[in-house]
């Protein structure tokens, strides 16, 4: 046994929900030690969808920038289509802007999509290498890859484990006063503290239900050989060969997935057959090579029951497992890891009570239920749509049956593609450190968001000039906005925060967007969500509404 590490926080898993908690801790001088039992960041693609959402907090925390710089060129279209097979007919396409575009578009953008950020397509590989780096800047954030869990001890005062260095087995403690399962669908955490995962499982369908065959190819004639504009996503619709296929560099390198047919035997899939595959897909021997291939199974729709137990948490895959439509299983676990950040950091602190780490279970879960929904839906919606029989035959039936299959998918593309009700509209009411103001929040919609501030969801958000958003102008903790011309004493807020020991910054709302906000002041927490809204003549209430966000015990 080497001399035991000490830490704040253990953090199990270095995937994004694991990195980026590492990075909110680190920027908030909080230690943390994390351990991942592969020897670095993941060599697959994985994830190919980086939400709205997830770029906001990534331009939070000042690398925004850096992640729409990866992956794809910043010119390429990151369109979704749809093919019989790819060199063969085209069923229908859903145009998406480019990285480039998508800079240039933001800020003309209202209703649905005002946004500090756009979507953007690149693969969990790059975005986990740039969360590592910067995590690896931050004092305090030790990162052990190759390294796993042995077991640990959990009680009223912190957590004790063993951790094995997997090349030779030397072997260390780390004390700690909270543990972090962030280590994936077999999360040895969750086993641990004996919480299964509910909802649905084993769902079969025509696609996205069942094994997966993942195949992560390199095909420099690709682009070639297709007759058809380049896409972000390549969707293979047939009777024989169903698969989606990922652009991850935009230039010669695939993240492939197929459904496993009747019959297959996946534990005698070989390189070859993984290859095999990838062509049948074509309808043509395109040259390629099969950089690593695994299956996986979709038909996951599943939240484990409780997302705590003491001092132990739960994040991303250990807490929620999806099936990958729409994206939502990667974004979900950067909120996760958004949400239990600020709030580790202030229990470490001492400026909230130890209950306040109550609230994420309380508020995530309902948004991990709400999101595994959705991605069931569009599972369903594409998985149990079957091409017919004649889908690739040259002749007026075919024809037809491509105009059907066509419209069909069109539809479902710009339903599961065009989702800022998703991305933007989970909320967190009931929390227990929401300070309601009476009022309802707009319908939850998949393909449809209206801004609210109703307390408990994401605040509304507004360009001030060009380049500017007002998000740009939040404090990295607490802010609270007032609005031009309010009648307000700032007295008033530094008397009701500094017993709290709460960093809160005043900002004011330009006149213009008062009513965005409906209110005089509004109350921000550090994860841009709307803690409380009240009037000017409701300012006497800030230190009540203030030490309840904090998660303290208010009276009436």
């Amino acid at each position: 046994m080497t001399t035991p590490l000490t830490a704040a926080v253990l953090i199990v898993g270095g995937g994004p929900c694991g990195l980026m908690l590492a990075n909110e801790l680190g920027r908030r001088g909080v230690s943390a030690v994390l351990i991942d039992e592969k020897p670095g960041t993941a060599f697959n693609p994985q994830a190919n969808a980086t939400q709205a959402r997830t770029m906001e907090h990534y331009r939070r925390l000042g690398f925004a920038d850096e992640i729409r710089r990866a992956g794809l060129p910043a010119d390429y279209p990151t369109d979704v289509a749809y093919f019989t097979r790819y060199t063969s007919y085209e069923l229908a396409r859903f145009q998406l802007p480019s990285a480039a575009r998508a800079t240039e578009l933001v800020e003309g953008l209202s209703g649905s999509w005002s946004a500090a950020e756009l979507p953007h397509r690149v693969s969990q590989k790059f975005v986990e290498a740039i969360l590592r780096r910067h995590a690896e800047q931050l004092a305090g954030i030790q990162l052990h890859y190759g390294h796993r869990l042995s077991g640990y001890i959990a009680n009223d005062d912190g957590i004790t484990a063993e951790v094995e260095r997997l090349s030779d087995g030397a072997r260390f403690q780390v004390a700690a006063d909270f543990l972090i399962g962030a280590d994936g669908p077999r999360s040895l955490v969750r086993q641990s503290l004996g919480i299964s995962y509910g909802g649905t499982t084993g769902v079969q369908r025509d696609f996205m239900g069942g094994r997966m065959l993942a195949v992560y190819l390199r095909s420099p004639e690709f682009y070639q050989s297709i007759p058809h504009a380049k896409a972000w996503m390549y969707v293979c619709f047939n009777r024989d060969r169903r698969a989606f296929m990922a652009a991850v560099n935009g230039r010669d390198e695939f993240a492939f997935h197929t459904q496993l047919r009747p019959g297959e035997d996946e534990s005698a899939i070989s390189a070859d057959d993984a290859k095999a595959a990838f062509q049948r897909a074509c309808g043509a021997a395109v040259p390629c090579e099969v950089l690593s291939h695994l299956t996986w199974t979709a038909g996951h729709a599943l939240v484990a029951d409780r997302m705590q137990r003491g001092r132990v948490f739960l994040g991303g895959d250990a807490a929620h497992l999806f099936t990958p439509t729409g994206g939502l299983g990667y974004n979900t676990a950067i909120e996760d890891a958004v949400n239990l950040g600020w709030k580790l950091a202030h229990v470490v602190k001492g400026i909230s009570p130890v209950s306040l780490l109550d609230s994420y279970a309380a508020e995530r879960r309902p948004v991990a239920l709400r999101n595994t929904d959705y991605a069931r839906r569009f599972a369903d919606s594409l998985g149990l749509f079957a091409a017919v029989p004649e889908i690739e035959d040259a002749t007026a039936a075919g024809a037809e049956a491509r105009r059907i299959a066509g419209a069909y998918l069109d539809q479902h593309a710009r339903a599961e593609f065009n989702i800022p009700g998703i991305t933007f509209g989970g909320r967190y009411d009931g929390s227990p450190i929401i300070v309601s103001d009476g009022t309802q929040p707009p319908p939850d919609a998949a393909n449809v968001y209206v801004p609210s501030a109703c307390p408990g969801g994401r605040a509304p958000h507004a360009w001030l000039e060009q380049g500017v958003s007002l998000y740009d102008r939040f404090g990295f903790e607490w802010t609270l906005l007032r609005c031009e011309g309010c009648d307000f004493d700032e007295d008033q807020l530094r008397d009701a925060a500094r017993p709290l020991c709460a960093d809160v910054k005043v900002i004011t709302l330009p006149r213009a967007l008062r009513d965005l906000y409906e209110a005089d002041l509004a109350l921000i927490r550090p994860d841009q969500i709307v803690a409380w809204r009240g009037s000017a003549s409701q300012a006497g209430m800030l230190g009540r509404v203030l030490a309840q966000a904090l998660g303290h015990e208010v009276h009436a």
